[in-house]
């Protein structure tokens, strides 16, 4: 594009110059010359221009035509001499690389998605077939039912947390506030979940200071029935949970602990993350998404939380709440 710009210009010095000298013809071979030489100087300074600004930008544009018809994966050397088209390079691959991990997370998503929900699903229909057996005996109908129930429950918390997650990644602040009794509210989450501790014999360790705190009253609840819930869920037949809450300078802290098999090490640092499972089986019947939650409640909250193994075994949660 430079050098058609330069040639018209060219083009139109010589119809000037021509137009210009009238009968004065003696002046014209030496003219001639040094337009001669004037195409030649302005020739090499734009050769040199399109290889050292108008080449990267080409490079530049090339790429981003790639990116926009979906390749993610590609990238420009940063080692140019211009510092702007170094930082401009470095920029681009910043982007695609952002891209790319947008793409891979929506793709995790929605196929993590597929199969939390084929699973229980599969089983439904599995043990309706069985149900439709004339020669199905009570006990078994009754054993089938209550595994079509489990399923089902299991797609109705799958649905629930996706949508709240939905809800909570569009938020950028903490919803309504009101001011609560969190030790009530702790005590009240195990007593909910009594049922399922008094199945296993769990006992329970419970020490929660009394204290008032402000804040979304129905998010938080959802993290104490979360965390002493996968306490439960995760120990074994006779085990132990303990519970603890303190006022900490600049807030309050939560603590519970299991005595569990606890979480490989190699786990740990991905707890959190969506549809994440420790446990590849799935025999825990979880779906991953529980710890995202309270991780994303907690954020809004702009409180934190960690996890850890202990050194006698199991593991512990620390929450961590601005006051």
């Amino acid at each position: 594009m430079a050098e058609i710009t330069f040639s018209i210009i060219i083009a139109l010095l010589l119809l000037w110059l021509f137009n210009s000298m009238g009968n004065d013809r003696v002046l014209l071979p030496l003219t001639l010359w040094q337009i001669m030489l004037s195409i030649l100087i302005g020739g090499t300074i734009t050769t040199f221009l399109s290889r050292w600004f108008f080449a990267p930008i080409t490079k530049l544009s090339r790429a981003m035509s790639q990116v926009a018809s979906g390749d993610f994966k590609v990238r420009l050397e940063t080692d140019s001499s211009i510092s702007e088209i170094q930082e401009l390079y470095s920029n681009f691959n910043l982007m695609a690389g952002e891209l790319g991990t947008t793409e891979i997370l929506q793709t995790d998503f929605v196929s993590n998605v597929s199969h939390e929900f084929k699973t229980p699903i599969s089983a439904i229909e599995g043990y309706a077939t069985l149900l439709q057996d004339e020669r199905c005996k009570p006990g078994e109908r009754r054993q089938y039912t209550d595994k079509i129930l489990l399923n089902t429950r299991r797609l109705s918390e799958l649905v629930g947390n996706i949508l709240l997650l939905s809800r909570l990644d569009n938020q950028s602040i903490q919803g309504k506030k009101s001011l609560f009794r969190l030790d009530e509210q702790i005590r009240q989450a195990i007593v909910l979940l009594e049922p399922k501790w008094s199945e296993k014999d769990i006992e329970f360790d419970v020490e929660l200071e009394s204290l008032e705190y402000t804040g979304s009253e129905a998010l938080l609840f959802h993290v104490w029935s979360n965390l002493i819930g996968n306490a439960v869920k995760f120990n074994s037949s006779g085990g132990y949970v303990g519970v603890r809450l303190e006022r900490k300078k600049g807030g309050v802290r939560v603590q519970v602990d299991d005595n569990g098999p606890g979480i490989p090490e190699e786990s740990l640092e991905h707890i959190f993350d969506k549809f994440y499972q420790s446990d590849s089986s799935h025999k825990s019947e979880g779906n991953g998404l529980g710890l995202a939650l309270v991780k994303r409640i907690l954020d809004l909250s702009g409180g934190s939380i960690s996890a850890e193994n202990l050194a006698g075994g199991g593991c512990r949660f620390t929450v961590f709440l601005p006051m």
